[in-house]
Formats: structure tokens, C-alpha cells, sequence
């Protein structure tokens, strides 16, 4: 019973994958069709963030090291998505999105670990990142909520992706549980936060999953939604 949370982490590492790799058929489409069309590349810089925070908190604090082998994954995946933007988007969207990947990732990254690194240490350190990581995976599973409120509104469930919420409340449950074995809380706020959202998406869907769509959505709600490990809508992460 002592390795419990070995198991469940190694679980929610198998979980976490998944939803790193769930946007994969659309950037498959992407290279297919030579233009990244209406997708945003937003959300994937915050998950690159996000899994950066999450793998120098799991470098950082012994025991952790589940937290850090899984979002160091979804740097490298992260990093595929961005760099597929930077190729397939048009000029004026390249520069956008090259300049808030160098803002957030970059700079803000380099920042945190700048100043925990050098200004702290001991507990207080990782309790800075835990902190800093824990806001951004809040922000990160909070993200569905404006999708949530289009299938309310229109009584169609097709721009919320069926597998992406099951995988998001999957993901959420099992690295509460995690954090709860762990004692961590910085692990257990979001993503019980996460837990609690993907079930309300998977309630939404039952409920909307046989209504026509509507007939009209603006093309502007037709963004990609992603992972967060704890990821998230790729919530993207733990």
C-alpha cells in the first residue's frame, strides 16, 4: 500500500499522454491542408508553460519525479504543435504566434525559475512553483467554460470533443487521488478542479448529445481546445 501512489501515478501518466496527444487529427489536417485556417495557437503555448512549471516542480521537489517525467513528454509534444504553427500559419499569425511563445515560454518561464532559483530555497522555493503552477493548470481547466456555455446555448454538443472531456475528467480524478496519496496540495486544487469540470462537460453531453446542431455558430467559436496533465482541456496537465 505504500507504492499506491506509484501505481496511481503511473496511471495518471498513461491518462496524461493521451491528452497531450489528443489534438494530434488536427494538426493532421493542418499539414494536409497546408494552413493552420481558424486554430489558435494559444492554447498550446499555455500548455507548454504549463508542463514546463510542472516538470522544474517535479525536478525540484523529491518524490515527485511522476509529475516531472510526464510534462517534460508534453514539452517535447508541446513543442511540435507551436512549431507546426510557426510552419503552416500565415505571416502576419507566424510573428503572433512566435511573439507570445517567446512572452510566455520564454520569458516568463526563464523568469520563474530566475527568481526561485536565486531568490529562494529550500520549501519556500517549491512551494513558489507549486503555487505558479497550480494558478496556470486553474486557468488551464477553466478554459472549457465558454465552450460549455455554447452547447448550453445552442443545445449541440459539437464543438465539445466527446473523448477530450472524458479524458479530462479521467486525468483530473486520478491525479487528485495522486495528490491526495502524496499530501500535495498544489497537485490535488486543480485538478480536482479539472475532475469536477470534465464532469460536468460529460453531464452536458449526455444531455445534448442527441439535439441537432445548431444552425448558426460563429466560425470564430471553431477553435481547437487542447491537453493539461494534469492537462488538461489539454488541462493540459497535472
Amino acid at each position: 500500500m505504500n507504492d499506491l501512489y506509484v501505481y496511481v501515478g503511473i496511471i495518471g501518466n498513461i491518462i496524461s499522454v493521451l491528452m497531450f496527444l489528443s489534438p494530434v487529427k488536427t494538426f493532421w489536417r493542418i499539414v494536409k491542408k497546408g494552413s493552420t485556417e481558424e486554430f489558435e495557437s494559444l492554447p498550446y503555448i499555455c500548455t507548454l508553460l504549463n508542463s514546463s512549471l510542472w516538470t522544474y516542480y517535479g525536478l525540484t521537489k523529491p518524490g515527485t519525479y511522476l509529475v516531472a517525467t510526464v510534462n517534460g513528454f508534453g514539452i517535447v509534444v508541446e513543442i511540435a504543435y507551436i512549431s507546426l504553427f510557426l510552419i503552416y500559419a500565415p505571416p502576419r499569425t507566424k510573428v503572433k504566434t512566435a511573439t507570445m511563445a517567446g512572452i510566455i515560454d520564454v520569458v516568463m518561464f526563464l523568469g520563474a525559475v530566475f527568481v526561485t532559483q536565486f531568490c529562494m530555497d529550500g520549501e519556500m522555493r517549491i512551494n513558489v512553483i507549486g503555487f505558479l503552477g497550480a494558478a496556470l493548470n486553474i486557468v488551464m481547466y477553466a478554459s472549457p467554460l465558454s465552450v460549455m456555455r455554447l452547447v448550453w446555448t445552442t443545445k449541440s454538443v459539437e464543438y465539445m470533443p466527446f473523448l477530450l472531456s472524458l479524458f479530462m475528467f479521467f486525468n483530473g480524478g486520478v491525479w487528485t487521488l495522486y495528490a491526495f496519496l502524496t499530501q500535495d496540495v498544489f497537485l490535488g486544487v486543480p485538478n480536482g478542479t479539472g475532475f469536477v469540470l470534465g464532469f460536468a462537460q460529460l453531464a452536458l453531453y449526455s444531455i445534448y448529445s442527441k439535439s441537432k446542431s445548431s444552425k448558426v455558430i460563429s466560425e470564430q467559436q471553431h477553435h481547437l481546445l487542447p491537453p493539461s496533465t494534469s492537462h488538461s482541456t489539454h488541462p493540459e496537465l497535472v
